[in-house]
């Protein structure tokens, strides 16, 4: 990917900063804050919460806050996150009081992998509690479920898929096992698997995958009490399916790699939604949490332009004003993120937003804290709308090399409807004792601007 230096910073006009002031709405920490973001969302179905790190605790706690009233006062029956599958069910036990978790860490649990701080934190925490507290007074049909739709969990789905089996159809258990037999010579590493298939070491998995996900969906659920666990394994195969495709492109380029795994996670939610409408015999409504760069529409972007498409944009494609989109951003504070992958998560300093960027832009406003919906938007903020540098932090913060590891150019109203903006923000609240350190302070020799 080419640096970011290329483009003329946009101007920052005193009309400009002064027309954002107008339409921004200052978030004072009241319960009136949420009103006109729910008004703006309307009878929107799929309501989109991004982030623009995995490790603020800010963006959390007000994801978990609207989350909560869409649940209790709109009828939202669905948190589906950028998680894995088989590792977000057992936490969707948890909030409907069954499975054996009576605490909301234990639930959590099964989110072992990195980086594990992302979903074991104190803030989901209180979410899924409060959802298994809101869900005991409700009818089943009303009840909340959690639920994950990204793609890493290639093995734990194979063995969820085979355990179904096992349960209703013995025979059907021993072809399953015969067919995903074929991951066993690369061990419990997909990424082995991707390698040795993308440099032709081995033959794919593909045909067994994509050969059980059609048998498993042939299957007719045996009565209500299979039809959960019926189409929980059905996304279990599908994700195996994707899976598999996935880490086999991994070695092809990013774009492909990146467009297959929001693809899965566009069609995940939409099975979802179609599985919990189908139970209720209403169309269900649904909170998707994900990172910015996950939710806001790529088209709008710099990284659309060079070929990557993302959820948001999948999903406003197929269901358009039905899907209502919001990201958040921050000027700078502090975040859980490692220095590498798989990396212990610690607690970082986030400097202070590039100029030119939105971050800074939102900064020179003043307000310290502010929702602003693009409907708001009048003739003096246009200037909003031309392109500026966008922050993403991931679960890698490279403070050294930020320009070219966390910016890119982005149409800011045209990836969101709505945008709330936190000038200083402070890191989340891992559960596990090995996350959250504090990051050894060191001389920075570095350029500010790389």
């Amino acid at each position: 990917m080419a640096p970011f230096f290329d483009e003329d910073e946009p101007d920052i006009s005193q009309a400009l900063l002064d027309g954002v002031r107008s339409a921004a709405l200052p978030l004072t920490g009241a319960p009136t804050d949420l009103d006109a973001l729910v008004e703006g969302i309307g009878n929107a179905r799929f309501v989109l919460l991004g982030e623009a790190t995995h490790g603020t605790h800010e963006f959390y706690a007000m994801r978990a806050a609207l989350t909560r009233r869409l649940i209790a006062e709109h009828g939202f029956t669905a948190v589906a996150v950028e998680a894995d599958w088989p590792d977000a069910l057992r936490v969707n036990a948890f909030v409907h009081g069954e499975g054996g978790d009576t605490e909301a860490e234990g639930a959590l649990g099964d989110f072992h992998r990195f980086p594990r701080w992302m979903w074991r934190n104190q803030e989901v925490a209180e979410l899924v509690r409060w959802m298994r507290a809101h869900n005991a007074t409700q009818p089943p049909e009303q009840r909340a479920g959690f639920y994950g739709l990204d793609l890493y969990s290639l093995h734990a789905s194979l063995r969820a898929v085979v355990d179904y089996l096992e349960k209703v159809d013995p025979a059907a258990a021993r072809r399953a096992r015969e067919r995903y037999a074929c991951f066993e010579h690369f061990g419990e590493d997909p990424q082995a698997y991707g390698h040795a298939t993308a440099y032709g070491y081995a033959g794919t998995c593909e045909d067994a995958v994509v050969e059980q996900l059609m048998e498993l969906q042939q299957r007719r659920p045996q009565g209500a009490r299979d039809e959960d666990a019926r189409f929980f394994a059905e996304q279990n195969a599908r994700l195996a399916r994707d899976a598999e495709a996935y880490y086999r492109t991994m070695y092809a380029g990013r774009n492909e790699s990146w467009n297959l795994r929001d693809t899965h996670m566009a069609d995940a939610a939409d099975a979802l939604a179609e599985h919990l409408s189908r139970k209720t015999g209403r169309s269900a409504r649904m909170v998707v949490w994900a990172h910015n760069s996950h939710l806001g529409d790529a088209r709008a972007t710099q990284l659309g332009d060079q070929g990557e498409l993302n959820l948001g944009q999948l999903l406003r494609q197929r269901h358009g004003k039905a899907v209502y989109n919001v990201g958040f951003s921050t000027y700078t504070g502090t975040v859980i993120a490692a220095k590498e992958w798989d990396g212990r998560g610690l607690r970082r300093r986030v400097r202070p937003a590039l100029p030119g960027s939105y971050e800074h832009l939102f900064h020179e406003v003043g307000l310290g804290r502010f929702l602003l919906r693009m409907e708001d938007l009048g003739e003096a903020a246009s200037g909003l709308r031309e392109r500026r540098l966008e922050r993403a932090i991931g679960v890698v913060y490279a403070p050294r090399t930020e320009r070219w590891s966390h910016y890119f150019l982005a149409d800011l109203p045209a990836q969101f409807d709505a945008v709330m903006h936190y000038d200083e923000t402070w890191a989340l609240t891992p559960l596990d004792k090995d996350a959250g350190h504090e990051e050894e302070d060191a001389p920075d020799t570095y350029p500010f601007g790389l």
